[in-house]
Parts: C-alpha cells; sequence; structure tokens
C-alpha cells in the first residue's frame, strides 16, 4: 500500500501558533524576572524569610527604586544550572515564598509604597512537603489580601504565568503581558494529560486553553500588552527590558494620582468580572 493510501508521511506537522509562543515564553535565554528587576529598578534590598518556616529560594522579594520611586518589588527566581534550577524548585514557590511575598506586601502597604511582581513560573510546587505545609491556603491568603491592598500594584508576566501560582502574584491594579509570554490556568501538558491522557498532545491544549497574550487580552485577564523585540525577548534583551521598564513608569504615574479607596473597589471588581460568560436559560 502507497504512503498516500495509508496517510502515512515522512514530513514533519506543523508547529501550531500557539505552541511556538509557549516555546518563546520558555527560552532558556529569555530574561528571567531578576534580569528585568535589575536592569529596570536600582538599590534592590533583599528580604528574606517568611519568619514562620523559611526563606523560599523560588522568590525574591525586596525594596528598589523605579525612577528614583520607591517600591516594592517580588521576582521568581528559576536559576541557570541545572543545581540552582533545583535549589530553586525551577522557579516554582512553595507556601514560605507566597506567605513571605505577603509579608513583604504588607510592609509596603504600612509605608505606602507601590508593589511590583514580576512573574514567570509554571506554577507553585508540588511537593508533598508544601501540600502539607499549607500551599493551597498561603495562595488562597495572597488572592484575598492582595485583593484589598491598599496602595497600587502591578503585575507583569515576562514568560510564563502559570495557574494559581501566577495569580498569587498577579491580583493588582495593573496586569502587563509581554508579548511573547503566556497566562494559563494549566501548563499545555498537564491539560493534555487531563483531557487526552497523553503528554503529546501538548501543543492541541495549549491552542485550546487560549493562553497567548492577544487571547488572555480579549478575555480582560491583562490591561496592556507590552512590546518586544518579534522574536523573543531573548534576541534582544536590551530592547526588551527597556520597553517593560518605560511601561511601568508609565502605568505607576498613572496609579498614584488615583485615590486609594478607587483604586481597591476598582481592583476587586476588575477581579470578580474577568473573563465571565452568561448563557440564557
Amino acid at each position: 500500500m502507497s504512503e498516500h493510501q495509508t496517510g502515512s508521511t515522512n514530513q514533519p506537522q506543523p508547529v501550531s501558533p500557539a505552541w511556538i509562543n509557549v516555546e518563546r515564553a520558555r527560552h532558556p535565554q529569555r530574561p528571567y524576572p531578576m534580569n528585568f528587576i535589575e536592569r529596570i529598578c536600582t538599590d534592590f534590598s533583599e528580604i528574606h524569610g517568611d519568619r514562620a518556616f523559611g526563606d523560599d529560594e523560588a522568590l525574591a522579594c525586596g525594596m528598589a527604586r523605579l525612577d528614583g520611586e520607591e517600591v516594592m518589588v517580588l521576582g521568581v527566581r528559576k536559576g541557570g544550572l541545572l543545581k540552582e534550577r533545583i535549589r530553586r524548585n525551577f522557579g516554582m514557590p512553595s507556601p514560605e515564598g507566597y506567605r513571605k511575598a505577603m509579608r513583604c506586601m504588607k510592609i509596603a502597604e504600612k509605608f505606602g509604597r507601590p508593589v511590583i511582581s514580576f512573574i514567570d513560573l509554571p506554577g507553585a510546587y508540588p511537593g508533598v512537603g508544601a501540600e502539607e505545609r499549607g500551599q493551597a491556603e498561603a495562595i488562597a491568603r495572597n488572592i484575598l489580601e492582595m485583593s484589598r491592598l491598599r496602595v497600587p500594584t502591578i503585575a507583569v508576566i515576562t514568560g510564563e504565568g502559570g495557574s494559581g501560582g501566577a495569580l498569587a502574584l498577579a491580583v493588582s491594579d495593573r496586569v502587563l503581558i509581554m508579548t511573547n509570554a503566556i497566562y494559563s490556568v494549566i501548563s499545555p501538558e498537564q491539560c493534555a494529560v487531563i483531557m487526552w491522557r497523553d503528554a503529546a498532545q501538548k501543543e492541541l491544549a495549549a491552542a485550546a486553553l487560549k493562553i497567548t497574550a492577544s487571547e488572555v487580552s480579549a478575555l480582560g485577564c491583562v490591561d496592556e500588552i507590552i512590546t518586544e523585540p518579534a522574536e523573543g525577548a531573548h534576541t534582544d534583551p536590551v530592547t526588551g527590558i527597556g520597553m517593560l521598564g518605560s511601561a511601568l513608569a508609565r502605568h505607576l504615574a498613572e496609579l498614584k494620582k488615583i485615590p486609594i479607596d478607587e483604586l481597591v473597589a476598582a481592583r476587586q471588581h476588575k477581579f470578580r468580572n474577568i473573563a465571565q460568560y452568561y448563557t440564557e436559560g
């Protein structure tokens, strides 16, 4: 039987646009959150520990200056070499990381400092120890407290924004996403396993999840798409980081002009109404 008759082919199958986006968001040379913080901000002074269990090395928090303005910054740390990546749980925070983040946000609130979070993580750490120490509660607590934090807040999805692990750092007045970043409720691989019992269907899952910047923007999940070099920020990090820095300064200036009561009310209204669908009957 001929190849045409069997339907088989030796030609590689085309890669879906959504999966190309996933690969760019995960590119190993793509700037990590700490690269953005180090280039955009000055005088970064890190704060360690959650004062309950320990210090999560997957998440860095500290005071810094953005265009001379004192801010609190949060940045996911993935690590470079394999040993460092393992130590940082491949950028997946544990409960103590989220509690450290909330501790720092409360410090920022006390001193009237805006909070800026730089997010690039596949999800919260799923280990047994993390669950035993209250991973779900820590994430839920952050979502609750961020919704009523009485300072301007900005979140930026710089690479991969995965599940509740990302949302626990992203309940903000302005949520920005870079052009080649992704924002989803689950990773394409995990979705494929659940829906088709086959991780190889990850490209199909990526397209179905609608996780690209333009798609999540259409759903109202983000407030602005930050332009980056067409093939990805890793091709021209200086330009990509500079574009984000300018956008952050602009949004921060706008938020500071809004009375805090209006800011908190608008934030809560936004997240209550994101991606709502109504059906009749």
